[in-house]
């Protein structure tokens, strides 16, 4: 029997990548997105064209825990359930320190940790009735020792998300393995948008491979860790950075 893999944020450089990479390996895909609809639509036919899957898109804001709970209802009526879900959505609000405020790092909080939860929870009611199921939380080396104080609301997030992932893999063990995978410098069209070649030059001599990384190489480790080859892995988090040796 196949296996559904929902896919939040998946409109992104990173989401798209897990997406295509996983419907290359035979799973049903769930495209998620909160605002661009135009780029999930394009990304789900793609995938149709490519691959003899199954794929819809859904959107919600994850951050609601009733929008999540509805998307994934519907996601259940129309597959039967979740088998894996990747907790990519997430926002980035990159603003000098003094022009920060609370309802701006709320909404970081909300989006990348409590959606996070949100999605965890209610996927993990299908995962617990089959004794199976597969989390895995995009997190990042900014929640670990890469710090930007101009993004500190994200790098706290993910921090955050870090440690859900651990109590998570705790609760729902044995059946449900949750795991996080904390990429560093990832060549995203987001990502590199605005960089001076200057900026990039200094920010990749920081990495051991000299270079930064490419969302398909995310997309292979989310693929292996969801595999049956990974059964043993679970409760950690993988950085995937080319050996970054930090920002400070």
């Amino acid at each position: 029997m196949k296996k559904t893999a929902l896919i939040t944020g998946a409109s992104g450089g990173i989401g798209s990548a897990i997406a295509l990479e996983l419907a290359e390996a035979g799973y049903d895909i769930v495209i998620h997105y909160h605002s661009s609809k135009e780029k999930a639509e394009q990304l789900k036919q793609r995938i149709e064209a490519q691959y003899a899957v199954f794929c819809m898109c859904v959107q919600a804001d994850v951050s609601d825990e009733a929008a999540a709970d509805e998307m994934i209802s519907e996601i259940e009526r129309r597959t039967g359930g979740v088998d894996i879900l990747i907790n990519n959505a997430a926002i980035d609000l990159p603003e000098l320190f003094p022009e920060k405020n609370a309802e701006t790092f709320r909404r970081v909080l909300d989006v990348n940790v409590i959606g996070a939860f949100n999605c965890a929870k209610r996927v993990y009611r299908h995962m617990l009735e089959q004794e199976y199921g597969r989390i895995i939380n995009i997190s990042s080396t900014n929640g670990i020792n890469t710090y930007y104080p101009v993004c500190l609301d994200y790098d706290a997030s993910k921090a955050a998300l870090n440690s859900l992932t651990h109590n998570l893999a705790v609760q729902m063990a044995p059946y449900v393995h949750v795991n996080a995978i904390a990429p560093g410098f990832i060549g995203t069209e987001k990502e590199l948008q605005g960089y001076t070649p200057e900026f990039l030059k200094e920010e990749t001599d920081k990495i051991l491979l000299k270079r930064y990384g490419q969302p398909e190489e995310v997309a292979h480790l989310v693929r292996f860790l969801i595999s049956d080859q990974a059964d043993y892995i679970n409760n950690t988090i993988i950085r995937i950075d080319g050996g970054q040796t930090g920002s400070v």
